[in-house]
């Protein structure tokens, strides 16, 4: 057997294991009514916002052709970043491809080895991955009074506090008052994830940190266009000398081709829409409410989730999976989630509460995850 052979091989071997555990990953086309995707306000399909996206393909081209260093810098770029900076009350704003991007540009940019960064163990993979290139000092946190004792730790470098204000597995709400005090009193800097928080909290989808008037004690925030706001890229808005630092230091930003023309001028588009759908996402949030409140009332545990992430943990990846299939018998698009997305032993369905889901299929798929998950 060639060396190729014996290796892929083991890769298939490795993906048995995975298969017999439950955990094997496979893609599955969307079927059915959604309620799983991040398209919080229905903005991805939306006809008036992908027609304004069409426009900027016609008027701007389908690329950008180059990193921003180079030839890849648009006009229109620097217009978004001046309007995004506005909404989140910042000085300036600094756009990547993703959410990952910005997060594994910004930590190695940020956290030399001097420092340590104490890092909520609910936060997002691309989170967790930026600190590991990053050569600084990690440790753990699992609530408020954990980062108090681990703040009175000795140092000798810069600490950072990072956190996502809305958990995305769980729906959990992070104490960003508490954090932002414990932070202030022990001379750390803060740095939130609004991923899941913006477009649904704050003045004009600011997220959270703007709703509770905490800007001035947050280093920076990282937003994505990709979720509620239905489009694609992500954007870190801060300081005006910090964004000048990562725009120097970033290598995600420095070495890969700028956000194309289309994704920033959606941005731009869905950014006036949210001013005139304050009512759209107050009903969204009341929807999640009616939800979070109906399935507790019936016993489920929702892992303590307050937001539009609404999670049934059913404990094993089998039952996980059974579950969500019988929903998708039932016509929705469930997915289970399981270890090592989430810790083992709370594998779940994750339910998103989404504005373009009528309220009669809504009480249908309570019905539905009630009776399928007490089953």
């Amino acid at each position: 057997m060639t060396a190729q052979a014996r290796f892929v091989a083991q890769l298939d071997a490795g993906l048995a294991t995975r298969r017999a555990a439950g955990l094997l990953r496979t893609l599955a086309l969307p079927a059915g009514i959604d309620v799983t995707s991040n398209d919080y306000l229905g903005y991805a399909d939306d006809p008036q916002l992908a027609a304004e996206t069409a426009d900027f393909v016609r008027s701007h081209g389908a690329g950008a052709g180059a990193a921003r260093l180079l030839r890849g810098h648009l006009a229109i770029h620097a217009q978004a970043e001046r309007a995004l900076a506005a909404l989140c009350q910042r000085e300036a704003a600094l756009l990547f491809s993703s959410g990952w991007a910005a997060n594994t540009g910004l930590w190695p940019a940020l956290a030399g080895q001097d420092a340590v960064v104490f890092s909520h163990p609910a936060n997002h993979a691309s989170i967790i991955d930026g600190l590991r290139l990053s050569k600084a000092r990690r440790a753990v946190f699992r609530d408020t009074h954990d980062l108090a004792h681990l703040l009175r730790q000795p140092r000798t470098g810069p600490a950072f506090v990072a956190v996502e204000s809305v958990q995305s597995m769980s729906g959990q709400l992070a104490d960003l008052t508490q954090i932002c005090a414990l932070a202030a009193a022990h001379d750390a800097l803060v740095v939130v994830d609004e991923a899941h928080a913006t477009g649904l909290y704050g003045p004009d989808g600011a997220g959270r940190v703007a709703e509770l008037g905490l800007h001035a004690q947050v280093l920076c925030t990282l937003h994505t266009g990709g979720k509620a706001l239905g489009v694609s890229g992500a954007w870190i808005a801060g300081p005006e000398p910090l964004i000048q630092h990562l725009l120097n230091h970033a290598r995600s930003f420095v070495y890969s081709t700028a956000v194309p023309p289309a994704v920033v001028g959606g941005l731009l588009a869905v950014l006036a829409r949210l001013r005139a759908d304050h009512g759209l996402v107050t009903a969204l949030h009341a929807k999640a409410q009616w939800l979070r409140d109906t399935l507790g009332a019936a016993g489920l545990d929702l892992d303590g989730s307050a937001s539009c992430i609404v999670p049934v943990v059913l404990g094993t990846p089998d039952r996980a999976l059974a579950v969500a299939q019988t929903l998708r018998a039932d016509g929705f698009d469930a997915r289970a989630v399981r270890p090592p997305t989430v810790p083992s032993g709370t594998a779940r369905l994750r339910l998103v509460v989404r504005a373009p889901l009528p309220l009669a299929d809504l009480h249908r798929l309570a019905d539905r995850v009630i009776c399928h998950a007490k089953a």
